[in-house]
């Protein structure tokens, strides 16, 4: 069993950053590759970016140059650190272990002025 908490979301300025956590616990987190999701209200859920466990990162292209996914191994956790943030990236944010049924939460994420 794998567990994912999510935090960091809130409400910010257009223009704005915010960085997002994901802790994990209950898996070998090293060797696992990771990925950020976001679902929008009225939306599908849609990738966001992913990171492997040796730290290669892949963006989709409307958060690609503005987001950056990164990873600590020591500490269990990925990061998704959110810069030049616009309104359409307003979402609930998820992270997920690559291709498995394990899910954070979601954290919330208002871009608004």
């Amino acid at each position: 069993q794998v567990q994912l908490v999510e935090s960091g979301g809130g409400l910010v300025q257009p223009g704005g950053s915010l960085r997002l956590s994901c802790a994990a616990s209950g898996s070998d987190f090293s060797i696992n590759p990771m990925a950020w999701y976001r679902q929008a209200a009225g939306k599908q859920r849609e990738l966001v970016a992913t990171i492997t466990g040796g730290g290669r990162s892949y963006y989709t292209l409307p958060v690609k140059g503005r987001f950056t996914i990164s990873r600590d191994n020591a500490k269990n956790t990925v990061y998704l650190q959110m810069n030049s943030l616009k309104p359409e990236d307003t979402a609930v944010y998820y992270c997920r272990v690559s291709g498995s049924p394990y899910w954070g939460q979601g954290t919330q994420v208002t871009v608004s002025s």
